[in-house]
């Protein structure tokens, strides 16, 4: 399956969830078969033989995607997600959003000292909730092996929040 045969397969929402956004609807890829297998390969093909021990997902597609993404790379899964839905104690980081401030949370035990972490979600836009988890895993002790997007908003210049990172995005936009 080609890129464009991706592409193809997401959705393009105008004005969500605002007046001039275009939202990327990925639940359309899910739904299938070939299209999520082709992805999952994407996301995992570069990472296959670097001995990933810990897939980190973000908050909620994140999850999806990561999940089998660990499951390909036979690595272990940890979730990011809002403040309130980790039961046990927690490490957090705040970053900016467009109007105010937005916080994640990962277990304090989610990653064990020195543990090869791939940070997986389904876009990178403006690069905070990136650069907020990827300091959360570093913080925690893990050692940040890459972050992998199924979609890049080039034009958000999400990777100048990700400098010296490794960067994998199977669609550019």
């Amino acid at each position: 399956m080609t890129m464009d045969d991706l592409k193809k397969k997401i959705r393009h929402v105008p004005d969500f969830p605002k007046p001039g956004i275009l939202f990327y609807d990925v639940t359309t890829l899910l739904q299938d078969r070939e299209g999520l297998k082709a992805a999952i390969d994407q996301l995992a093909a570069p990472f296959l033989n670097e001995r990933i021990d810990l897939v980190v997902g973000i908050e909620s597609r994140g999850f999806i995607f990561g999940a089998a993404v660990a499951d390909r790379l036979g690595a272990g899964f940890a979730p990011v997600r809002k403040p309130g839905k980790l039961p046990s104690k927690t490490a957090s980081a705040s970053y900016a959003l467009e109007y105010g401030t937005d916080t994640l949370q990962i277990h304090e035990d989610a990653v064990r000292n020195g543990q090869r972490v791939l940070i997986v979600d389904d876009l990178l836009a403006t690069g905070g909730t990136a650069r907020a988890t990827t300091d959360l895993v570093k913080g925690i002790g893990g050692d940040v092996r890459a972050l992998a997007f199924l979609i890049e908003l080039v034009g958000l210049s999400g990777r100048a929040k990700l400098p010296g990172e490794t960067v994998h995005a199977v669609l550019q936009y």
